[in-house]
């Protein structure tokens, strides 16, 4: 006969803790009471009356002169609320895992979300966690039952809802619920509540019974977690037995060739699975070697121990809030916590975005003896040690390093790299004073360490250094290879009256008004802004005094081309008066290109002035007499129309 003991068999973290914490105060000889059995187990709750301690069903039934005793499946509002106002002394041992399962049904029914909860609506813990819920609650068994729910609730697939699960769920029923939640409920949000070691447990359970001839199943008969081992086992090994004690395996028989497979429920001690292996080697007249590697004992003194403050440990992802990461600790039967602060330098971080379910994150004990059991844990001070070792390297060789600017603070910001908040002034933070630090914010930038204070957890460092050397480069290169004609696509950094700089790469060039535009313009706000990246040329260079000077207004778009393109001398064309002089008027023909009027072609007849003709706006008929393109100039006479328009009346 070979026997295979699931190494998840019992040990439940909630379950221990509620037990030791009443057997503590029985031996601080302390009245003890509990509200409902302590566990799902009659041989331990027998054990604990003997030694005294009473059971109370009701909130109403505890005793004034007893230390009541919250049992690890939890309790509802109202629960804590009639405790404390008829002043009766209790201790908590709601496990951490459903503790979490509390905080997280009353935050999001606060945000108006619908909460349903997969499990047995006539279990304990369900009953409290249905407690911390403000608004509508749903409960379900089975997959089939959630699919009824939807289909009888409508509302609840487009309103926002959040699912839990009682933490020894069915995993596989969850798995299940999972595809047909998200598919029903398109507004939804779940929580993975199912409790790590259950769900181990069960897994463990379901490859133990495919390959045993027969399973034993050890734990008491009112224990939920205790009758899903059952069901998982019996599903994949006929040969199944429940049973409570050693004693109820005198009926069972096995064969010499069997192979045998034990697991136990949650709340199932290790001296019942123990009574039960030595009764299995009486029965079978051999020592019997199990899988396990230790004895229960050992095992269970091993998920109990303490741990130490400042230790290093690795821990599971198993679930994610934006408050805090739980983690299951590597190696332990224990659970912890790391809030949001002790998970990054950086305020702005979301928990969500910096770990995910599964990872295995290295972590430092902050605290042991939190009110709820578990231990506190941080992850960016581990970081941030292996980042001081990375800053001594990085300042001693003056490298360059890298990190994203989380906030603007009194004097300067931070920038946090290598899990460490670096302070960097202001002076130090830009290329110019002129530039707004609030632009650096949620930009990754490199810096180089000014100073650092392991001790005082200081640092110190400096953008400007970077992007100066950066700059210094880039004039270099671009003194090396810069040419009159040559053409860069630069940025506007800044106007003037009288043109534009542009950076081209480093160095800054203008642009004079008078190249900004084939038109007269009065500012180079009316062609670019700053900020604007355009395309423009060199004109010269004075390398003595580092001054470049660009061009901008391309060739193609000179209007006097495009005039000698499309006009000719006696050609008559409609004109807008523009200017008027003593000794003529000033026409558009098109933007960019003016012609004369001589006085003497305004009329046919002799004039005192312009102005006693012509008025700034008027259009007329004119023709052109002369076009000189040398000087670039248009000679127009609205006489010669006259005369034209005379010859044609005769």
């Amino acid at each position: 006969m070979r026997i295979t003991v699931a190494k998840s068999a019992g040990f439940c973290f909630g379950v221990d803790r509620a037990v030791e914490i009443v057997n503590k105060l029985i031996s601080e000889d302390e009245r003890v009471s509990t509200l409902g059995p302590i566990i799902h187990n009659k041989q331990v709750v027998e054990e604990l009356r003997a030694a005294g301690v009473t059971v109370a069903d009701t909130p109403e039934d505890a005793e004034s002169d007893r230390v009541l005793v919250i049992r690890s499946h939890g309790v509802g509002p109202d629960v804590y609320s009639y405790l404390n106002e008829h002043d009766i002394h209790y201790v908590d041992a709601t496990c951490p895992f459903v503790s979490k399962i509390h905080r997280i049904v009353k935050t999001q029914s606060e945000q108006g979300a619908a909460v349903i909860i997969a499990g047995d609506s006539s279990h304990p813990e369900v009953r409290g966690i249905m407690g911390f819920c403000e608004g509508n609650v749903y409960t379900f068994k089975t997959s089939e039952e959630l699919i009824d729910l939807v289909n009888m609730h409508k509302e609840l697939s487009t309103q926002r809802v959040c699912l839990v699960a009682q933490t020894t769920f069915d995993s596989e029923e969850w798995k299940k619920s999972l595809k047909i939640f998200n598919k029903l409920c398109t507004n939804s949000i779940f929580f993975g509540t199912i409790c790590n070691a259950t769900s181990q447990r069960q897994i463990d359970a379901y490859h133990l019974a495919k390959t045993s001839d027969a399973v034993i199943v050890v734990g008491g008969r009112h224990s939920s977690n205790t009758n899903k081992l059952y069901d998982i086992c019996k599903k994949s090994c006929g040969r199944s037995y429940l049973i409570e004690t050693a004693a109820e395996l005198e009926p069972i028989s096995f064969r010499e060739d069997d192979h045998i497979g034990i697991t136990a429920g949650a709340s199932t001690p290790a001296s019942i699975i123990k009574e039960v292996l030595d009764r299995m080697s009486e029965k079978s007249g051999q020592v019997i070697e199990t899988a396990a590697e230790q004895n229960f004992e050992e095992m269970l003194e091993e998920s109990l121990k303490n741990v130490n403050s400042n230790d290093k440990v690795f821990g599971i992802v198993e679930s994610i809030e934006p408050n805090a990461v739980y983690v299951t600790l590597d190696d332990r039967k224990q659970t912890g916590y790391i809030p949001a602060e002790e998970l990054s330098n950086d305020p702005s971080a979301k928990t969500e975005d910096l770990v995910k379910v599964g990872d295995k994150l290295e972590l430092l004990i902050m605290r042991t003896n939190d009110q709820e059991g578990m231990i506190m844990l941080s992850k960016k001070r581990v970081d941030a040690n292996k980042g001081w070792e990375v800053f001594e390297n990085a300042l001693e060789n003056k490298e360059i390093l890298k990190g994203n600017v989380s906030e603007v603070v009194k004097g300067g910001v931070i920038v946090i790299s290598n899990a460490i908040r670096v302070f960097i002034p202001a002076s130090q933070a830009t290329a110019s004073r002129r530039d707004p630090l609030e632009d650096l914010v949620s930009t990754e930038v490199e810096f180089r360490l000014l100073e650092i204070d392991k001790r005082r957890k200081k640092a110190v460092g400096s953008i400007r250094s970077v992007l100066k050397e950066r700059a210094d480069a880039a004039k270099e290169a671009f003194w090396s290879t810069v040419e009159v004609g040559k053409k860069y696509t630069g940025v506007v950094k800044s106007l003037t009256s009288y043109g534009a700089f542009v950076d081209i790469g480093g160095v800054d060039g203008m642009v004079h008004i008078s190249e900004l535009s084939w038109t007269r313009i009065k500012h180079p706000s009316e062609v670019v802004n700053v900020g604007d990246t355009i395309e423009v040329y060199v004109k010269a260079i004075d390398t003595e005094k580092g001054n470049i000077s660009l061009g901008y207004k391309k060739e193609e778009d000179n209007p006097w081309n495009k005039f000698v393109t499309n006009f000719k001398v006696g050609d008559v064309v409609d004109v807008t008066i523009d200017g008027l002089s003593t000794f003529g008027a000033f026409a558009v023909i098109i933007p960019g290109v003016k012609g004369l009027i001589h006085i003497s072609q305004i009329a046919d007849h002799r004039i005192e002035k312009p102005q006693d003709e012509l008025n700034v706006g008027d259009t007329v008929k004119v023709k052109i007499t002369e076009i000189n393109t040398e000087s670039k100039r248009v000679s127009l006479s609205i006489r010669a129309v006259l005369a034209d328009q005379a010859a044609v009346e005769e």
